[in-house]
């Protein structure tokens, strides 16, 4: 929820990091002494959205990634009983009884253990013991496969596969009403426009998942059939060995993959269909996900703008029309252009800035100093 909250305001970094990215593209890309895109102009604007764009891909491909690595860093109790998903009571007894042999506390503390070490391993020994009583009682299994470690602590209050489902139903429901909540919020507030209803399907898509996975006695077939056959034909490939997905484990990725798309409608959304032919990054006007044309808009806004746009044309024709027949008399005549420019430029810094208060005001402050540091006697001082 904290990711949904910091979304709106989050887009500092990416504008800082675009920035240093299109610089080194341009340190790459551009020979030396070549002239380079300078600000103002449509192919640096363009180059910055595309970059941009890129920048923010790669950065929310990585928070992706980050959570993933510390879920598997996490890891379950079935890695740390060292046993497969699909592991059977004997198969847990057995694995538990050899590492019981090797991590028993009166096995495991030699003489000579300090105090800390003593704990460390009583610690382990017992978070073994409960991995296996977990594993080992169906309804605590069902639990922790499809709500995590939290599950543990509701076992003095939950006995049957019913009881734990609804206690998963009270911590769920509370997440999703807070999610809806600031989406509703920060839309009346004018965030999140783009792709607004795309927010709500991903918030409800995210919503059936975790209903389906918590309330099936087996596990997603989306996770059987395709994401953990991947996962292990990958992990042949690497060094290290990738364990395959829990649903609660699949459901922590979901949520997080959600704040991340969150994001991505926010910062990378608008640019997809941004203006850079002016030489600056022009959002839609309206920051919907498809850009709207004016048969789209409102018949009556669309005239009033119209109007507004001929009078403003108006207006400046005029404004010009009128410059030139002042100026009519004396064009022809270079000196006279040149003596009238020369008057206009002295009546605008006499009007514009020498009657402005603070300039005056420094000018002041200037001239005091300059008659204090003045030798005595000297003209001006007095």
């Amino acid at each position: 929820m904290s990711g949904l909250l910091s979304m709106v305001g989050w887009g500092f970094l990416p504008n800082l990091v675009t920035g240093w990215v299109q610089s080194l593209y341009y340190s790459i890309t551009i020979r030396a002494g070549d002239p380079r895109p300078v600000p103002g102009t449509p192919r640096f604007a363009e180059h910055r959205r595309r970059i941009h764009i890129l920048v923010v891909a790669v950065y929310l491909a990585y928070t992706i990634y980050e959570a993933d690595y510390d879920m598997r860093r996490a890891g379950s109790f079935y890695q740390d009983l060292g046993v497969p998903l699909t592991a059977s009571d004997r198969d847990i007894k057995t694995r538990f009884r050899r590492l019981a042999a090797l991590y028993h506390p009166d096995k495991a503390s030699p003489s000579g253990t300090t105090p800390e070490q003593a704990e460390r391993i009583n610690n382990y020994f017992v978070h073994l013991k409960v991995a296996s009583e977990t594993l080992l009682e169906p309804a605590r299994r069902f639990a922790y496969d499809r709500f995590g470690p939290a599950s543990v602590a509701w076992a003095t209050k939950s006995k049957t596969i019913y009881d734990f489902i609804m206690k998963g139903l009270q911590d769920l429901v509370p997440y999703y009403l807070a999610a809806a909540g600031a989406l509703y919020g920060f839309g009346l507030m004018g965030y999140l426009t783009w792709g607004r209803y795309e927010r709500w399907l991903v918030l409800v898509s995210i919503l059936v998942f975790e209903l389906y996975c918590i309330t099936r006695p087996t596990h997603p077939a989306v996770l059987t059939l395709f994401i953990n056959p991947v996962l292990a034909a990958v992990s042949r490939l690497l060094p290290h060995h990738r364990e395959p997905y829990l649903p609660f484990q699949a459901i922590q990725l979901a949520r997080k993959l959600s704040i991340t798309t969150y994001i991505g409608f926010s910062q990378i959304g608008p640019m997809l269909g941004a203006d850079t032919r002016s030489g600056q990054i022009v959002m839609p006007e309206d920051g919907s996900s498809l850009s709207t044309s004016k048969g789209d808009q409102d018949p009556a806004l669309v005239a009033a703008l119209d109007r507004l746009e001929m009078a403003a044309k108006s207006l400046d024709t005029d404004a010009t029309r009128l410059l030139e027949m002042e100026m009519a008399p004396f064009i022809g005549h270079p000196e006279t252009m040149s003596n009238v420019r020369g008057k206009i430029k002295e009546w605008l810094i006499q009007n514009t800035i020498r009657n402005d208060p603070m300039v005056r005001d420094a000018m002041g402050r200037s001239l005091q100093q300059r008659r204090m540091d003045a030798p005595a006697g000297a003209r001006g001082t007095k």
